[in-house]
């Protein structure tokens, strides 16, 4: 055996123990696009006497990253018009008082920047950094997102909080009534891995 090819032969087996330590990460740009009707945002307010908990439909999107240098693009939408809670008095007053989703009917999120490695098949955690678009104002956010590949279907789950006041929301309470001035969002979607554009 030549001595030269000894090396290669080295390299080559240190370059598959690590493979084999490691599951495979993406080494080229990433699109997935979201599946709607496998995703779901929920929310809970505290309040004084109980908890709020709703949820809002996913009208869809498409998020693009590119691992090697961690910038992203595409986005994501809500459909803050479908917002629900069971009580329809208190829909009726989240829709006209709060929301005011007959002005503001979306909520998008377009991210900008992914940090992290994304594991092709199996768990990864990342944090993504973008800028949420809700009630007429932008909001610089970075979430940190739990990730799983399984035959190219992603599903992402998320959870952070909105201070829906400070971002120029109203305050729903009153003498009798008393709520928190952010609310718990929880977002688990669903999409599928396509060929990067």
């Amino acid at each position: 055996m030549s001595l030269r090819f000894f090396p290669f032969l080295l390299i080559c087996f240190c370059l598959r123990a690590i493979s084999a330590e490691n599951p495979a990460v993406s080494a080229g740009p990433v699109e997935i696009e979201i599946n709607p009707a496998k995703s779901t945002v929920r929310f809970t307010l505290g309040a004084l006497l109980h908890t709020v908990h709703g949820s809002f439909k996913v009208k869809g999107g498409t998020v693009r990253f590119d691992p090697a240098s961690g910038q992203a693009g595409g986005q994501i939408a809500v459909d803050v018009s479908s917002g629900e809670t069971g009580d329809s008095a208190r829909d009726r007053q989240m829709h006209e008082n709060v929301l005011e989703s007959a002005r503001f009917p979306n909520a998008v999120f377009s991210p900008d920047h992914v940090q992290g490695q994304l594991a092709m098949s199996g768990d990864s955690q990342l944090e993504v950094h973008g800028v949420l678009r809700m009630h007429g104002s932008k909001h610089e956010m970075t979430v940190p997102v739990s990730v799983k590949v399984q035959d190219h279907l992603v599903t992402a789950t998320a959870k952070f909080v909105v201070p829906y006041v400070a971002w120029g929301m109203k305050d729903p309470s009153n003498l009798i009534l008393r709520v928190d001035q952010t609310v718990k969002v929880e977002v688990a979607m669903t999409g599928r891995e396509v060929s990067a554009k």
